[in-house]
């Protein structure tokens, strides 16, 4: 007996059961919004049922049946990938995409060095990037856009797995010539009374806070910004201090102004930067594989573009 639906209209079926509209459906699956309307009305007519409710302006919502194709939709289509996983598995030679997220302040360092050698490892492989806050990597990984991120153990969901690169212990960036880039290390008292830079991002602002409240130490904080890049350019230009969890390799701020960094002497955790993904039972072959690539690459030649501690 033929099928009466194709995978590809299977795919449009829960891309709009997930998004809630055709339009958004349609910049997630990247296909026309046409294309998916007639997907889905083909399946209904195939199916003899109505799978979802029009709502005027407010998008679709599924009917009690629709539910369940939608539900069993999503099972064909995680087993249809599992035997692509399975394939490549057997063949052990990871191809295929991939999709990985990076964290907006550590992307300009290591997304692109690592996708390139790990697209020279595995020339098979298809990656794409893409860079977010903290919580849009996670609320990109729960709606699949991604199949991994690279980011801090800040604020882990429950549902995620994350597993350890390597922990990175805050420095103070400094503008060159200060008078506190005469000593080898800085202390939180030492700042207490200097202007202080803050990088003001979602989970990692606690984070800089945190170390100060914890040393019962107050900065003295006198501009905010969420751009590492202005950060840098404000600290480079003498308007204060700042604190930093990579110690770049260029002690150069983007308008070329010198910077300087020191290590803290006061006792401090550090932040771990890790790859995240969902908790599954099987991780597809070429996420496996750049788990490995990562894990290795870092092991044997560090991060890119950052001074790691002693």
């Amino acid at each position: 007996m033929p099928l009466r639906f194709t995978f590809r209209q299977l795919e449009y079926l829960v891309a709009v059961g997930e998004a809630g509209t055709i339009a958004l459906a349609s910049e997630r699956v990247n296909v026309s919004s046409p294309s998916i309307s007639a997907a889905i009305s083909q399946l209904e007519a195939e199916f003899g049922i109505q799978i979802f409710v029009r709502h005027h302006a407010q998008g679709l919502s599924l009917t009690p049946g629709g539910q369940r194709i939608f539900n069993e939709a999503k099972r064909i289509l995680d087993d249809a990938a599992a035997l692509n996983d399975l394939a490549g598995d057997i063949s052990d030679k990871p191809r295929g995409p991939i999709s990985i997220g990076v964290l907006t302040t550590v992307a300009p360092l290591i997304s692109a060095a690592i996708r390139r050698s790990f697209e020279t490892k595995y020339p098979d492989a298809s990656v794409t990037l893409h860079e977010g806050h903290q919580v849009d990597l996670f609320n990109m990984l729960g709606r699949a856009e991604i199949d991994v991120a690279i980011t801090y153990e800040m604020e882990i969901p429950k549902d995620v797995h994350f597993n350890k690169i390597i922990s990175l212990p805050p420095y103070v960036m400094l503008p060159a010539g200060h008078a506190l880039s005469r000593k080898p290390s800085v202390s939180l008292s030492d700042l207490e009374d200097e202007a202080m830079i803050l990088l003001d991002l979602p989970i990692s602002r606690e984070y800089f806070l945190s170390v100060f409240q914890s040393n019962g130490v107050r900065p003295n904080i006198m501009e905010r910004t969420s751009d590492l890049s202005v950060v840098r350019s404000l600290v480079a230009n003498g308007y204060g201090y700042s604190l930093v969890n990579m110690r770049t390799k260029s002690e150069f701020a983007p308008d070329g102004e010198k910077l300087e960094f020191r290590s803290l002497q006061d006792d401090i955790h550090p932040l771990v930067l890790g790859l995240v993904t969902k908790q599954v039972d099987h991780r597809s072959r070429i996420v496996e594989a750049f788990f490995e690539h990562v894990q290795s690459h870092v092991k044997t030649n560090g991060l890119p573009g950052v001074v790691l501690p002693n």
